[in-house]
């Protein structure tokens, strides 16, 4: 069995992933090949160009060309398909490029997964796109969702339900366990080293619309009103397009004390602002899952979680591990702040629920759950395109 998964700019995310994939696919005496289709992601600088790898890798760029045009990618991913002889194709549907390699698939009944983190909540959908993207994904032989939600909008999209497995939204646990862990050892140190609070709420996002920034702020400021002198800071990792906004929204609140700007932080320091926070905040209005979850319980943290994300029905049990609270209500989020900064509030035992939840979600959970999926794609009958179906995918595809 030959496997071939497309992803886009691989990310440690993604890395973490292949190689379980790889170990526990090459046990089974499968063979499974990764192809990064793009070396570049514009809102993830850290994506792309990997040097360091343990996984079975095909680039559909080259290192001069890292951002090839969608009809570069196509021509490039159907030569690499027809190299690679796959007896099963996985990818997603983020780009028009993905519909030209399902069209490849379709061409010659070769079966496919779809890799899926959409939820039904991301945003406000339309009927006729939601008919459009049905019929796009019926032609899929199996799927390979987030989690809950992600699987039950596939399934609402029209694919059976015994062909869709969830668990593809996973981080390597480890990295941001063992750091947080390292950093809470020599606390002292790394706090001073990396000029960090006592005390703080912790929130890593790229400052953009969706991350729900200003809201948070403002939640943090009534907290904050309401605690006095010994309330916590908050942290936030992370720049973007809203930088100057934000900062001008913290310096009118007058919160220029109280919010430390960290700015972007590399993968490998990460865990160490996990590991010295008190808890963890995503206060997104929308969001398809929510990886900083999956790291901040990693880390053993309690978790503050927007009911918006598509992680939180599987990873933020209320008053177990942390909180959900609507992100368009500030005053509930201030209310959850309070809640988890309380004395009554056992946070080293909301911290151990995080990581006994995020035990289930990790890069072997991906590993199992992907093999799974290409053993219900192999199984199922090749999906037939009929005529509508071709003239969407054209029409659709690469221009």
């Amino acid at each position: 069995m030959h496997v071939v998964v497309i992803t886009g700019a691989l990310s440690p995310y993604h890395l973490a992933r292949m190689s379980a994939a790889e170990r526990l696919m090459n046990s089974h005496s499968w063979r499974v090949t990764t192809i990064e289709r793009v070396g570049y992601q514009a809102e993830y600088s850290f994506f792309g160009g990997a040097e360091t790898l343990d996984i079975t890798l095909n680039r559909a760029y080259t290192a001069n060309h890292p951002s090839p045009t969608n009809r570069e990618s196509e021509f490039q991913l159907r030569q690499l398909l027809s190299e690679l002889h796959p007896e099963c194709v996985v990818f997603g549907r983020s780009s028009p490029v993905y519909l030209s390699v399902l069209s490849w698939c379709v061409e010659r009944e070769i079966p496919s997964v779809l890799l899926s983190a959409s939820t039904v909540y991301d945003f406000k959908r339309d009927a006729w796109k939601e008919w459009i993207k049905a019929r796009i994904t019926q032609l899929f032989a199996a799927g390979f969702a987030g989690g809950s939600r992600q699987r039950d909008y596939l399934i609402s999209l029209g694919m059976a339900s015994d062909k869709v497995v969830p668990g593809y939204d996973v981080v390597d646990n480890v990295h941001f366990t063992t750091g947080a862990d390292l950093a809470r050892a020599d606390a002292q140190c790394f706090r001073e080293r990396l000029c960090l609070p006592e005390n703080y709420f912790l929130a890593c996002s790229r400052f953009v619309e969706k991350k729900n920034l200003f809201r948070l702020i403002e939640a943090y400021a009534d907290y904050a009103k309401r605690i006095g002198s010994i309330a916590w800071n908050l942290v936030l990792v992370g720049d973007g397009s809203l930088r100057s906004q934000v900062e001008e929204r913290i310096q009118s609140l007058g919160l220029t004390d109280r919010v430390v700007l960290t700015g972007l932080k590399p993968y490998e320091a990460l865990p160490a602002y996990y590991g010295l926070a008190n808890a963890f905040i995503l206060a997104s209005t929308s969001e398809q899952w929510g990886l900083v979850v999956n790291e901040a319980m990693a880390a053993g943290l309690p978790v503050l979680v927007s009911d918006r994300c598509g992680c939180a029905t599987d990873l933020a049990q209320h008053g177990v591990n942390g909180f959900t609270f609507n992100p368009l209500d500030v005053q509930e989020l201030a209310a959850r702040m309070s809640d988890v900064a309380s004395h009554d509030c056992d946070r080293t035992a909301m911290g151990m629920a995080s990581r006994e939840i995020i035990s289930h979600w990790t890069p072997e959970t991906f590993a199992a759950g992907l093999m799974k999926a290409v053993e219900h794609a192999m199984e199922a009958p090749r999906p037939k395109a009929s005529i509508l179906d071709k003239a969407l995918l054209w029409a659709l595809g690469p221009k």
